[in-house]
């Protein structure tokens, strides 16, 4: 019996690629927007097999990458509380803001800063912990902050007042908007990340084939799904109604995930948001809706986000914005490393740098 995974097979990409370099007449630059996108096309060696003439860029689609300097720096702030306990994801324990500081230094100087895998297991330590305001620090676009919602409907459903979110969610489609008005934007067509649109579904990216006239594709993360997805893009490119596709039928439905919007538009209202590398966008975050306000750290905590200097030689913003690959920051390889990052597209794993690394 053969076992292979059809998504997985070299046998089934080989053909792809072939299709792919007769399909490309011109020269062509795609911005894969979601990190784990770089990193799958490293992973599956597609990166390096690319045809002469199709370049690809990274996009603001990494969480803690696009996280700004102003929210790290807050929430180191209000970590050092005595009354706080902070819960955070991994991958931002390593982020620094411009003072070097970061969340994993200031747990070793004695913050109570807990690395969770789930929002609920926060929920589990505010009801462990009545004596503690714990804060969960949300980071992430569309596929998290439903998760999170939830966990707020919880909060309120069994009284937990210690309980509290500190939001930093971004919204992707504005971050895209943004980059086509910038005069400078030279993206032939967008891969879509496939995490974010198994809740967003269709509909949202519209606007980039309807009003800026770029295709754009919804891919998997198996080599076949991106060679499928990279073929689209070039084939819409010089159509004249491009079209946004979804090449990832089987993870991400034409209506995403309805339920889960609900949810999240539920506890959450659009906002203004600042983004590493892009400014502050508008309605591109979310914030806890006024019914929800005993359970926002924004302002429970009265925090405030600080004026911050960048990261110094750190390109990072440049490179979320494609405006710049990895290998052309002056740090990149040198004083930048995985084992010693200094902007957060080298600490992530679905980081830019670390990918190209």
């Amino acid at each position: 019996m053969n076992t292979r995974h059809p998504f997985s097979d070299p046998e089934l990409a080989a053909p792809l690629l072939r299709r792919l370099e007769k399909a490309i007449t011109r020269p062509f630059a795609f911005m894969e927007v979601c990190g784990t996108h770089t990193v799958a096309l490293f992973r599956t060696g597609i990166a390096s097999l690319l045809p002469p003439g199709l370049t690809h860029l990274s996009g603001p689609g990494c969480p803690v990458c696009v996280t700004h300097d102003s929210e790290i720096a807050a929430a180191i702030s209000r970590a050092a509380r005595q009354d706080v306990s902070l819960a955070t994801f991994g991958d931002v324990m390593r982020v620094t803001d411009p003072d070097g500081r970061s969340l994993k230094t200031a747990k070793a100087n004695g913050a109570s800063i807990a690395v969770v895998y789930s929002p609920l297991e926060a929920l589990d330590l505010a009801r462990a912990s009545p004596d503690k305001n714990v804060v969960f620090l949300g980071v992430g676009f569309e596929t998290t902050a439903p998760t999170v919602a939830a966990t707020i409907l919880a909060a309120r459903a069994q009284n937990l007042g210690n309980f509290m979110v500190l939001s930093c969610h971004k919204l992707v489609p504005p971050a895209l908007r943004l980059l086509l008005e910038g005069p400078e934007c030279g993206v032939d067509g967008f891969l879509l990340p496939g995490h974010v649109s198994t809740i967003l579904g269709l509909a949202p990216y519209e606007f980039i084939a309807t009003e800026f006239k770029r295709p754009a594709v919804i891919g998997g993360f198996e080599a076949t799904d991106l060679l499928k997805a990279l073929i689209a893009l070039v084939e819409e490119a010089d159509s004249p109604a491009p079209r946004v596709l979804n090449e990832y039928g089987r993870g991400v439905s034409p209506q995403g995930n309805p339920k889960a919007r609900e949810i999240m538009h539920t506890v959450f209202a659009p906002a203004p948001a600042r983004w590493r590398g892009l400014g502050v966008i508008p309605d591109s975050g979310l914030a806890l809706r006024p019914e929800f306000a005993a359970f926002d750290a924004l302002e429970r905590l009265e925090i405030t986000l600080p004026d911050v200097k960048t990261i110094p030689g750190c390109r990072c913003g440049e490179v979320l914005s494609g405006r710049m690959r990895p290998p052309d920051c002056p740090l990149f390889g040198k004083a930048c490393v995985p084992a010693s990052p200094i902007g957060p597209c080298m600490v992530s794993t679905e980081g830019s740098c670390a990918a190209y690394y």
